[in-house]
C-alpha cells in the first residue's frame, strides 16, 4: 500500500483527480489517498459574519443562533465539496480516506501524514502570491514541517501550466 496526504483549498475538479491519479500510475503498490479539506472553524465563521454585517464598524449583536446555523453551513458545503472530490478519484478506481477538518490545515497534514504512514504529500491551492512570497503559504509551511516529499500544485491548472 502506498499512503498519500492530499491537503486541498477546494472541490477538487475532474483535472485535478487526473493529475492526482496520473502522478503514481506507474506504482505497482494500491495507492491510497488521504483527502483533507479544511473548513473555517466557528469561530472563524463567527469573527467572518461580524465584520461582514459590521464592514469594519460597530456591528449589532449576532444572535448565537444565526452565527451556529452560518458555521453548520460552512461545515455542510464543505461535507459535500470534499465528498465530491472523494468520489472523482473512487471512479478512477482509487482508494480515499475523506477528512473534513476544523483545525490547522498543515498540523492536520502533519497529523495524517504521521497516522497514515503517508509516503508523500501533496497540496493543491490556488495561487497565494504574497504568502508564497513570505514562506507562509501551506506548502511552505508543510515541507518545514514534513520529513517526506511534499508537492504542490495549483488547482484547476494542467501540469504544464503550473510555473
Amino acid at each position: 500500500m502506498y499512503p498519500v496526504a492530499v491537503l486541498v483549498e477546494r472541490a477538487l475538479n475532474d483535472l485535478d483527480a487526473d493529475q492526482l491519479v496520473a502522478l503514481h500510475e506507474a506504482l505497482d503498490d494500491t495507492v491510497t489517498y488521504h483527502l483533507i479539506l479544511p473548513v473555517e472553524s466557528s469561530s472563524a465563521a463567527l469573527a467572518s459574519s461580524l465584520s461582514a454585517l459590521g464592514a469594519g464598524e460597530i456591528a449589532p449583536p449576532v444572535a448565537p443562533d444565526v452565527v451556529l446555523d452560518a458555521a453548520e453551513e460552512v461545515r455542510s458545503q464543505g461535507a459535500t465539496e470534499l465528498e465530491t472530490s472523494a468520489e472523482l478519484l473512487r471512479t478512477r478506481g482509487q482508494q480515499v480516506v475523506a477528512l473534513l477538518t476544523e483545525e490547522d490545515p498543515v498540523d492536520e497534514l502533519v497529523r495524517v501524514v504521521a497516522s497514515a504512514q503517508a509516503a508523500e504529500a501533496i497540496i493543491l491551492t490556488e495561487p497565494h502570491f504574497v504568502k508564497e512570497f513570505f514562506g507562509l503559504d501551506w506548502s511552505a509551511r508543510a515541507k518545514r514541517a514534513l520529513d517526506v516529499p511534499t508537492l504542490h500544485l495549483i488547482e484547476h491548472v494542467p501540469f504544464d501550466g503550473q510555473a
